[in-house]
């Protein structure tokens, strides 16, 4: 009798991301300057290609501990609105707080899945973003096209997603040693991941379906710099709930031995400098 071939689920994948995210929003947060120096860059490009100024409507969906949308809000002022969604609240309390400290008014927090975004009004933003999220969507397209609904004509989507695995050194790496440890199965068919949406043409083929025009990508550099290898584990141990996840069917001493390994690993990108993990992002727009 043959065996029947696995399927990916998405419910239950996207309560185990939510779950994951649950736990890992305080580490996410204290990582925040990490963070902003790491995707900074491809944010600002993000903001810029996506027309973002003084007055606009915004949309951050899947915004995390919200380190860009502050960014956001500071661009689009007083007059300018910023709404973050997140599936997690306990990631959405931190953005909440953190625009408060800034004294921003601007900002409202709202526990969304950036795949149903039916409460939104329609033709309401003048941009839609999302910073390392969309590729961790079951349904991306769904997600597109939700996003395409709430834009004004004219309106624009900006997303940033991870380029191939190899240029990806950093994250790919632990996900590599993580796998053939765990004797994980290669990803199912329609599985998101972090390098779903990242190989050529594969995000402009995407924003087409969903109904974009004038679509364009900019590749990224985007070296994840800190102090060691040895650092760049904590980073990805405390704050990337989906290696946890790959791992739960080690043992606690195992799973031990394979962060050793990582940690051996990444050990290649270390110099007299410090750390620096190879990190290629993807920055691609487009206009409904």
């Amino acid at each position: 009798m043959a065996t029947e071939t696995p399927k990916f689920d998405p419910i239950k994948y996207k309560d185990t991301t939510k779950q994951q995210w649950q736990a890992a929003a305080e580490a996410w947060h204290r990582w925040g300057q990490i963070l902003a120096a790491w995707l900074g860059p491809a944010t600002e490009i993000m903001l810029d290609t996506v027309g973002v100024g003084s007055g606009s409507r915004v949309l951050d969906v899947a915004a995390g501990a919200g380190e860009q949308t502050l960014v956001t809000a500071s661009r689009v002022g007083a007059s300018g609105y910023v709404l973050a969604t997140d599936i997690s609240a306990n990631i959405l309390e931190f953005a909440a707080a953190e625009a408060r400290s800034a004294g921003l008014m601007n900002v409202e927090t709202r526990v969304m899945d950036g795949e149903n975004l039916d409460e939104l009004e329609t033709d309401s933003f003048d941009a839609v973003i999302s910073r390392v999220g969309l590729i961790y969507f079951p349904d991306q397209q769904k997600a597109l096209i939700g996003m395409r609904r709430v834009l004004k004509p004219g309106g624009r989507v900006g997303a940033i997603v991870y380029s191939t695995a190899e240029n990806n050194q950093f994250f790919s790496i632990p996900i590599s040693i993580i796998r053939k440890r765990a004797q994980l199965p290669p990803p199912l068919p329609g599985q998101p991941g972090p390098f779903s949406l990242g190989s050529p043409g594969v995000l402009e083929a995407a924003y087409q379906r969903a109904g974009f025009h004038n679509i364009q990508t900019h590749v990224v550099s985007a070296p994840l710099r800190l102090a060691s290898a040895s650092e760049c584990v904590r980073f990805e141990r405390e704050s990337f709930g989906a290696l946890h996840q790959m791992m739960s069917g080690l043992s606690e001493a195992e799973r031990e031995e394979t962060w050793r390994e990582i940690e051996q690993e990444l050990r290649q990108f270390e110099s007299a400098e410090g750390f620096e993990g190879p990190c290629e992002l993807v920055v691609g727009s487009g206009v409904k």
